[in-house]
Order: C-alpha cells, then structure tokens, then sequence
C-alpha cells in the first residue's frame, strides 16, 4: 500500500508538471505565436495595402482616361453627326447673289460712263474742239485702261509721274474726259511732275497740296471735268491759264498729240 501511495504522488506530480508544462508551452507558443502572428499580420499588411493605395490611383486614372475618351468621342461624333448643310447652303446663295449684284452694278456704271463720254465728245465736236474722236470709249471700261494707261506711261517715262499711265486713264473713264489730257496739263505746268509747287500737284491747280499721285490724279481729272469740260479747246485755254492761255494752249496740245 505504501508503495502504491508513493507512486500515485510521483504520478499526480508528473501530472502536475506535466500540465504546467502544457500551460507554459502554450502560453510561451501564444506570446510568441501574437508577436509572430502580428509581425506576420503587420507584413500582410504593410504588403497588402500599398498595393491597395496603388492600385487605387491606377483605377482613377483608368476611370480618368476613359472618361476624357468618352468625352472627347462623344464631341466629336456629336460634331460629325451635327446638319450644317443648311447654313452652308445659305451662305453660298447669300454670297452668290452679292457677286451677281455687283457684276450687275458694274456693267450698269460701265454702260453709264460709256453713254456719257460719248455724249460729250458729240457736244465737244459740234463748239469745233480739234482730235475729239481720236479717243474710242466704246470698247469698255477694262479696255480703255489697258490702252491708254499703256500709251499714258510711254509718254511719262523718265519723270516723276511714270507709272501712274492706267491711274491716268482710269480717271478719265470715271470723269469722261479726254485721257491725254491731265497728262499734258502735268508738262506744261510743272515738267510731268518734275517741279511741283505743292505736295503730289503737277497741274499748278489752285494751290492745291495732295497725299499720294493717285489722289492727285483722280482729284485733277474731277475737276477738269466739272469745271472745263470733255477736252482741250481755247475757251477752257483762257479759263485755266488766263495770263498767257494761248502759249498754254498751243504747248498742251502738242503734248496731247504726243501720247
């Protein structure tokens, strides 16, 4: 009996130790298994979620990109997909009856010119005004420039005024005068513009000063025509240069002869 007591204590103690054992392994396995589990944990993490925060952005720029393509495309489908037939369409004809009207305007100034000069070269060949029909206006505005500002520039050559042959001519067809006779007038008052008394005036007219010989063309061939009339003759002569207006009428004549 006593025996069996002395070996039932030694088993209880083995017990006991060996639970205290047990409870120590498990309690040294959890406290290293928790810093294990969190070091393990703290790695899934620190794993896991930079590649969550990168993928994120990664997501919004794909989202970003599709929504630019999707507004850029649907732009310009709805662009394409826009009617502007009409508007051009309205365009076209607005701009087409602009170009038939002035082309209607044109002809119409044209035939009023033409109708004009021809009545005054009548009129000028009935008071006995010498060469008036050596001048054709009827062969139309773009003609006429093109002759006489050709022979106009031939006569001008060398002096201050060369160049200016179809402004010549293009003065007189508006004015309906005699296109040799501005011409003329420049060299016998100032040497075809070589010695002008004022800016841009080669005609010694009323003390005028112009901007450009253009100007000064287009105003001279104005006033000749309001104020003198078709051409040449005497009488206009000893209206324009009173003093010595039959020299003035012989010098201007053989001029106009000349071009």
């Amino acid at each position: 009996m006593k025996g069996l007591a002395v070996r039932l204590v030694v088993l209880a103690c083995v017990c006991a130790l060996a639970v205290a054992f047990i409870g120590s392994g498990f309690a040294s396995a959890g406290g290293h298994g928790n810093g294990a589990g969190s070091f393990g944990l703290a790695d899934a993490v620190s794993v896991q979620v930079p590649q969550t925060e990168q993928a994120a952005p990664v997501e919004e720029d794909e989202s970003t990109g599709s929504a630019t393509e999707f507004s850029e495309s649907f732009v310009l489908e709805t662009t394409a997909k826009r009617d502007i037939s009409a508007n051009v369409s309205q365009l076209e004809q607005r701009l087409e009856a602009e170009r038939i009207a002035a082309e209607e305007e044109a002809r119409r100034h044209e035939a009023e010119c033409m109708e004009r000069s021809v009545a005054r070269q009548a009129e000028a060949a009935a008071q006995g005004y010498p060469n008036v029909y050596d001048v054709d206006f009827t062969i139309g505005k773009k003609a006429f420039v093109e002759t006489w500002g050709q022979r106009i520039d031939a006569y001008l050559a060398g002096f201050p005024l060369e160049g200016y042959g179809a402004a010549f001519a293009e003065a007189a067809w508006e004015n309906s005068i005699d296109p040799r006779w501005s011409a003329a007038i420049s060299n016998t008052e100032s040497t075809r513009g070589t010695n002008c008394f004022r800016a841009y005036n080669a005609w010694g007219w009323m003390g005028n000063g112009w901007s450009s010989w253009t100007e000064s063309i287009n105003g001279h061939a104005a006033g000749l025509s309001e104020g003198y009339g078709y051409t040449i003759s005497l009488a206009n002569a000893q209206k324009y240069c009173p003093p010595t207006y039959q020299d003035w009428y012989q010098r201007t004549i053989t001029e106009m002869v000349k071009i």
